[in-house]
């Protein structure tokens, strides 16, 4: 009788709370708690109408006018640190150059679409794409979570002392560095958005990537700087060099070597192995599969459903290099905190490089060193085991990265038969219900046997020294490609509304 609720009650109660809680999670999703700071969180508009191939072609030059400046723009306030570059072997994917406002490159994009995809796909965070709010709510939880990945890599980056000691540098530079590399992110948010909103042609990412590696490849054949290498002064850039050893050495059998073969700086089986790689890439961009497919709304309209051996494009290696980036970038940073540490080692064990001009440092030993290409053929053949685990590795990575993809992205086969049925298309030949069979027989092998050929490819270019890594170059040839096909897409499509026009006057 003391007691204010019976157990009886106290039960009821509870039950009435495990109810409500189970219909608030029925009706409220995650992606739901974006809704408070939804109009703080700045965007680009949709444009209203078609935007011209011209305009396009003027904000894509624009977009990447201003990634250009701003990776020439060094940080303030920061100074000529000692420390290695955890980020050296990947900057070249990741479009950053150390000690500008791009010192992050598109790392923290390329993270955050790598975690936002997965957690979609994963129905951890439930959004209904054919819902136009949910589709604003997860575009606004992108850059939110973009601009905090970004903030977090920019405060790891000052405080593991990659700009000097913060005591050194004082509080004050280090806030400011930080807000500088937080706000060039944001930069590259926003011109990423405003290319993928309309304005432009393709994506804001492809493009920086595919900028950068372009510029490092002509400079390592062009570059005009001149190095003293123990036998005399050379141009780095290798087709430079060739010229110049050509011209200074007596034996010009020993020049033709040298140029074919010297080791450290760009030479010309380097050169000849990129141009090769970019010939294979080209080539095997073509491979791909008709499906004949009818329309039911239309009788007699028949065409071609194309499945690409590159059924993901470029994606599994963008995920394979976004998680060894992010995997270099820790392991050195606990290794300058604790570079005796048996545990920090099983991740990583690095060493100043021998091979390369500065104080980068190389993995040699622990996860870091096996996911990593060989430095050199010698080195290849001397640790074999290394070659092979990384090849294992790179192969079954993207193997499973372009099948974890189409299950996130909207390609399945499952998605592409909703596709089919929506759009009442159907294989030519077949009953309705036999499409999801038939494109069961296509788009998984597709999606895996890409990845496994992207990641060969990608193996084969690191085993023979392409400039700009396999990975780089397999990238720059993918997007290429995307936007080659984006602007025959704008151009066929302007060039049908002028003819439509010219015929309505003509009536």
């Amino acid at each position: 009788s003391s007691c204010p609720m019976s157990l009886s009650q106290v039960v009821v109660k509870i039950v009435q709370i495990v109810d409500l809680t189970t219909l608030g999670t029925k009706t409220m999703k995650l992606i739901h708690l974006i809704r408070p700071i939804l109009a703080g969180i700045p965007e680009v508009e949709k444009p209203t109408q078609k935007v011209p191939l011209q305009e396009k072609i003027t904000w894509t030059v624009c977009a990447l006018l201003v990634y250009v400046v701003c990776s020439n723009l060094p940080l303030y306030g920061i100074q000529r640190a000692q420390t290695s570059d955890p980020f050296y072997w990947m900057r070249v994917i990741l479009a950053s150059n150390r000690g500008t406002l791009m010192e992050l490159g598109v790392s923290p994009l390329m993270t955050t679409g790598m975690v936002m995809q997965l957690l979609a796909g994963a129905k951890i965070l439930d959004v209904d794409l054919k819902s136009k709010e949910d589709r604003i709510l997860f575009t606004a939880a992108q850059k939110v979570v973009g601009l905090l990945v970004t903030l977090a890599q920019a405060t790891l980056y000052v405080v593991s002392g990659m700009y000097g000691d913060v005591a050194s540098i004082g509080a004050g530079n280090a806030i400011l560095i930080v807000a500088q590399l937080t706000f060039s992110g944001f930069i590259l948010l926003m011109l990423d958005e405003l290319l993928q909103a309309g304005y432009g042609l393709g994506s804001g990412i492809s493009l920086f990537i595919a900028s950068h590696i372009s510029e490092t490849i002509v400079w390592k054949a062009f570059s005009p700087t001149t190095i003293n290498t123990g036998r005399g002064t050379e141009f780095e850039g290798a087709v430079l060099a060739f010229f110049h050893l050509m011209y200074v050495r007596s034996n010009k059998l020993q020049a033709i070597r040298e140029a074919l073969y010297r080791q450290n700086l760009p030479n010309l089986t380097n050169l000849a192995a990129t141009l090769l790689i970019f010939a294979l890439c080209i080539y095997m961009q073509g491979w791909r599969v008709m499906l004949a497919v009818k329309s039911q709304r239309a009788r007699g309209a028949e065409q071609k459903y194309p499945i690409k051996l590159f059924y993901t494009s470029n994606m599994p290696i963008i995920l394979q290099t976004a998680f060894v980036s992010n995997l270099y970038f820790m392991s050195q940073m606990f290794y300058n905190q604790a570079p005796n540490s048996p545990f920090v080692k099983l991740f990583g064990d690095w060493t100043p490089s021998t091979l390369e001009a500065g104080a980068n440092a190389v993995p040699v030993g622990g996860l870091a060193y096996y996911v990593s290409p060989p430095a050199t053929f010698t080195a290849m053949l001397s640790d074999p085991f290394h070659a092979l685990f990384y090849l294992m590795f790179t192969l079954t990575a993207c193997a499973i990265f372009a099948r974890t993809w189409t299950e996130v992205c909207g390609s399945s086969v499952r998605d592409v038969a909703r596709q089919f049925r929506d759009n009442q298309i159907v294989m030519k030949g077949h009953r309705e219900t036999a499409t999801a069979k038939i494109l069961g027989r296509y788009i998984p092998i597709a999606a895996a046997l890409g990845g496994i050929c992207i990641g060969l490819l990608t193996v084969v270019a690191d085993y023979m020294g392409a400039i700009g890594s396999g990975t780089g170059i397999l990238l720059t040839v993918t997007i290429i490609f995307e936007f080659q096909e984006a602007f025959m897409k704008e151009n066929a499509s302007q060039y049908m509304a002028m003819m439509g026009k010219q015929g309505g006057m003509m009536m």
